[in-house]
C-alpha cells in the first residue's frame, strides 16, 4: 500500500478478500436494534397486542447481513414470514388466534416403513413440533400454537428447534434413502467449483496426514493416546470450521465428537481407534456426495452455547502447556494439534465473544495459509516459500481485528510483546497467550 492511499483510506490487497464464511453460524452477535425489538416484543405480548408484538419478535430474530428472516402483512391471514435455516426455509403465518409454521423436509413417493419408523422415533425427542405428512407427500416439521400462549419465549424455542431439526434430517434422509427427492431448497446458493475441489482436496488431504502421523509418526499410539486425542479431536473440529460442512459430514463430525466425550467406560485408546475408523469412512465416501453437501446458507439460530472470555481463558489454561513436552521431546505435530485443539473446540462449541471469533479465525489463517490461499485470499502472514513468519503483517492483521471490535469492546489492548515469531510452536502458543490475557470488557 503506497502513501497516497495510506494517508486516504483507499483499501490495500490485503483487504480484498473473497467473501467466504467460516465456523458456525450464532444468533449472539445481535445489534442494540435487535435486543431493543425484543423488549418490546415483550411489552405487547405482555398487552395483548399480538400482531405487534409478532412483528417486532421478527425484527429481534431478522439478521440483515444474513437476509434471514422476511415477513409481512396480510389482511387476511395476519403476518406471513418467511425463516431461512441452512438448507431448510420454514413458512407460515401469524394471526390474533394462531402461530403456525411448517418447513418441508424431503418428498416422498412411497412410504417407507424404514424412515417413517425413524420419523416416529423423533417424534418423542421434539418438545414444541411434530413430524408429518401433507397432501402433497412431503415430510415436513410443524409447530402451531395459541396466540395467548404464543409468548417470544415459547416462539423462540419452538421455531429453533423445528428449524435445526429440519435442516440437520433433510440431508440425512436423502443421503440414506436414495428415493426421497429434495424440496423447497431453490433459495440455496451453490459453492463455486473450484471452491468445492478446494474444499474437498483439504479434508482428504488433512484426514490422510493425520492417519499417516498416527501409524507411522515417532509418538507412541498406545503410550500417549491423549497426544493422539488431541490431533484427532484437532483435525475434526478444523475441518468443521474451515470447510463448514452441510448434512452428512457435518453430522458425521458432530457424532465423532459425541462419541469422544461420551462416558461409556471405553478408554481413549479404544476411543482413538473409533475415531480413525470414522475418518475413514468419512475420505472413503464417492466425492460427488461431499458436493451435493457444499452450498452456501442462510442461517437465523445458532446451535453453540454463548460463552464469555472467562470460558476461553480456563479451556487455554486447562490445555496449552500440555503442548511443552511434545515440542521438547520432538513431536512438533502433536504440539501444533494442541494450539489447533482449543480454538477449534472453542468454535465448534461455543459461541465466543466476537473479538474472539476474529482473533480465532485469525489463527487458522495463519497456520492454515496455504489452503487460505487456495481459496483465493491473499493474505501474505507467511512466506509461500520459507513458511518464515511476516511479524509486520501479522500485527496489522491483529490491529485490525482490534479497530473493528473496538466499539464494543473499549479496553482491547492485546500485549504484542507476548507474540514469538521464531517458530510456528512458539507463535501458535504466545498468540493464545495473547488471546488469553485480552480484556474482553464491553463498553457500557
Amino acid at each position: 500500500m503506497g502513501l497516497f492511499d495510506r494517508l486516504f483510506g483507499h483499501p490495500g490487497e490485503e483487504d480484498v478478500q473473497p467473501n467466504i464464511k467460516f465456523g458456525r453460524y450464532s444468533d449472539s452477535y445481535k445489534a442494540p436494534e435487535n435486543y431493543n425489538a425484543w423488549d418490546l416484543a415483550l411489552e405487547a405480548f405482555e398487552e395483548e397486542r399480538y400482531l405487534e408484538c409478532y412483528r417486532y419478535f421478527f425484527r429481534y430474530l431478522r439478521d440483515d447481513a444474513e437476509d434471514n428472516v422476511r415477513y409481512w402483512d396480510n389482511d387476511e391471514k395476519g403476518i406471513e414470514f418467511e425463516i431461512y435455516q441452512g438448507s431448510v426455509k420454514i413458512t407460515g403465518c401469524a394471526s390474533n388466534k394462531r402461530v403456525r409454521a411448517e418447513a418441508k423436509v424431503v418428498r416422498t413417493e412411497a412410504l417407507n416403513v424404514s424412515f417413517m419408523r425413524r420419523l416416529i422415533e423423533q417424534n418423542f425427542e421434539l418438545k414444541y413440533s411434530r413430524f408429518a405428512l401433507d397432501t402433497n407427500q412431503n415430510i415436513a416439521i410443524v409447530f402451531d400454537t395459541y396466540s395467548l400462549d404464543g409468548s417470544p419465549y415459547k416462539l423462540y424455542y419452538a421455531l429453533k428447534e423445528l428449524a435445526t431439526r429440519a435442516d440437520k434430517h433433510d440431508d440425512l434422509l436423502l443421503d440414506e434413502f436414495r428415493n426421497l427427492q429434495a424440496v423447497d431448497n431453490d433459495h440455496l446458493e451453490e459453492l463455486p467449483h473450484h471452491e468445492k475441489e478446494v474444499k474437498y482436496d483439504f479434508l482428504v488431504r488433512e484426514i490422510n496426514r493425520i492417519l499417516k502421523e498416527i501409524e507411522t509418526g515417532n509418538l507412541n499410539k498406545e503410550q500417549y493416546p491423549g497426544g493422539i486425542a488431541y490431533l484427532l479431536l484437532s483435525a475434526i473440529y478444523k475441518l468443521d470450521f474451515l470447510v463448514v460442512p452441510e448434512g452428512f459430514m457435518m453430522e458425521t463430525l458432530e457424532r465423532i465428537h459425541r462419541e469422544y466425550f461420551n462416558k461409556d467406560g471405553k478408554s481413549t485408546i479404544q476411543k482413538n481407534q473409533i475415531l480413525c475408523k470414522e475418518l475413514k469412512k468419512l475420505i472413503d465416501r464417492p466425492k460427488d456426495d461431499f458436493f451435493k453437501e457444499m452450498y452456501r446458507v442462510k442461517s437465523t439460530f445458532g446451535i453453540t452455547t454463548p460463552v464469555n472470555h472467562d470460558r476461553i481463558v480456563s479451556f487455554i489454561d486447562n490445555n496449552l502447556n500440555n503442548m511443552d513436552w511434545y515440542e521438547e521431546n520432538g513431536y512438533s505435530t502433536i504440539a501444533m494439534a494442541i494450539p489447533a485443539y482449543i480454538v477449534g473446540f472453542c468454535m465448534f462449541n461455543y459461541a465466543v465473544p466476537g473479538a474472539s471469533r476474529d482473533f480465532f479465525l485469525l489463527y487458522f489463517q495463519v497456520i492454515e495459509q496455504a489452503y487460505f490461499d487456495a481459496l483465493g485470499f491473499n493474505l501474505n502472514l507467511r512466506d509461500q516459500k520459507s513458511g518464515k513468519l511476516d511479524k509486520k503483517r501479522i500485527k496489522r492483521a491483529i490491529e485490525r481485528v482490534v479497530e473493528k471490535n473496538k466499539p464494543v469492546y473499549t479496553k482491547l489492548n492485546p500485549i504484542y510483546s507476548i507474540l514469538k515469531f521464531d517458530s510456528l510452536p512458539a507463535f501458535a502458543k504466545s498468540y493464545l497467550l495473547m488471546v488469553r490475557n485480552l480484556d474482553m470488557t464491553k463498553a457500557d
